[in-house]
């Protein structure tokens, strides 16, 4: 969700549960706010434990990633289903490379806001 459009949706949660029930709707509303942003939280922190944990710059299968990306997908997302924090490409801003046990080479580029542009799958001879 963008995060415009969440603030907005908690502010217009808060200002709907005062009208309703008054203090207790707004209590409840804050509490429901709290516990998405936690839920967030909870899967940033997740998917960068796991990925921290795994050696930079390897991942599984390139081939089977490449299949699954999509323009437009968050950096987490790509993370998640990556396994690994990239190699930073000094060339390229906001680029990205892993390589998998096969010698295949899968080249990410990112927006400045970090959603995937395009990538680049570079097979072993």
């Amino acid at each position: 969700m963008k995060s415009a459009a969440g603030a907005l949706l908690a502010v217009l949660s808060l200002f709907a549960g005062g009208w309703a029930y008054g203090w207790r709707g707004v209590v409840f509303a804050l509490t429901v706010i709290i516990f998405l942003l936690m839920l967030q939280f909870t899967r940033v922190m997740r998917v960068m434990r796991r990925t921290a944990q795994a050696p930079v710059g390897r991942m599984g299968n390139a081939v089977m990633v490449t299949v699954k990306l999509k323009a437009g997908m968050p950096l987490l997302e790509v993370l998640s289903l990556i396994g690994s924090l990239g190699e930073s490409v000094p060339a390229q801003a906001h680029a990205y490379r892993w390589q998998d046990t096969w010698g295949d080479t899968l080249t990410l580029q990112f927006s400045p806001e970090s959603r995937l542009v395009s990538w680049t799958l570079v097979r072993a001879s």
